[in-house]
């Protein structure tokens, strides 16, 4: 059964379905199938059931199982610590991205040179369905730019005042998902939860890994709601240019 829509997911983020699997040339990903409503939906665990950190997380192979679950589109879920302020539980949709990743595979193309247009990184029929879906369950997506830090630790407070430079919010996971989308000609966009103020930003308080799942877990039933509503506006004849990113991108 192929997919219409693939969904990525974070920390404490998990759908229920039929168990599957899909071998990609980056090796075997487990999969759920499921429905929301008339939309088939595969299912992704970005760090799997022994949760891997975020640099040692298989992005080629997530994005090669979303391909090949059937899916044009993917919806991803990152958690994120505001930069500017976004309170803990808001939605923070992503249009822009800078990144801070050091060793990760970010291409699927090693021998040949590829060069897509990240212009516009996330696809913008995704994010509008993403946007009115969040206004309607009352949660209001704030917009902005992603910076994707290396991680595994958490920033430093002169980290966080750097990076504020570049971004709105900072996580370790959304790059190079959205590369690798766009390499693979799929729409993409990131629901992104925030769970905290970036280190220094809060007046007390030291960052607990802890209170951030507890802020994720919260969360689930309105990402999923936002999900849901948002796939129930997606149709195959999409205006975006995502489906033809490799068309003037090769040498």
């Amino acid at each position: 059964m192929n997919s219409d829509l693939a969904v990525i997911g974070g920390v404490g983020f998990v759908m229920e379905g039929l168990a599957d699997e899909i071998e990609t040339p980056y090796g075997r990903v487990p999969i759920i199938r499921c429905r929301m409503k008339g939309t088939k939906v595969a299912f992704i665990s970005r760090h799997g059931d022994g949760h891997l950190p975020p640099h040692k997380v298989n992005y080629r192979a997530l994005v090669s199982a979303a391909k090949g679950s059937g899916a044009t589109a993917v919806i991803s879920t990152n958690t994120v610590g505001s930069m500017s302020g976004h309170s803990p539980g808001s939605i923070f949709l992503p249009s822009d991205f800078v990144e801070f990743t050091k060793c990760r595979p970010n291409t699927f193309f090693e021998d040949r040179a590829v060069h897509v247009d990240m212009s516009e990184p996330y696809c913008p029929v995704l994010r509008a369905a993403l946007s009115d879906a969040a206004r309607s369950v009352g949660h209001p997506a704030a917009e902005g730019v992603y910076v994707c830090a290396e991680g595994p630790h958490l920033e430093s407070p002169a980290q966080i005042r750097m990076m504020r430079q570049f971004g709105d919010v900072i996580g370790m996971t959304g790059y190079p998902e959205v590369t690798l989308a766009r390499e693979a000609a799929l729409c993409y966009a990131s629901l992104c939860i925030v769970t905290n103020p970036a280190a220094g930003m809060a007046a007390v308080g030291d960052l607990s890994i802890l209170d951030i799942a507890n802020i994720m877990k919260s969360c689930q039933d309105v990402v999923r709601e936002i999900i849901y509503q948002a796939s129930q506006k997606i149709s195959d004849g999409r205006s975006c240019r995502c489906h033809d990113a490799l068309q003037d991108a090769v040498i």
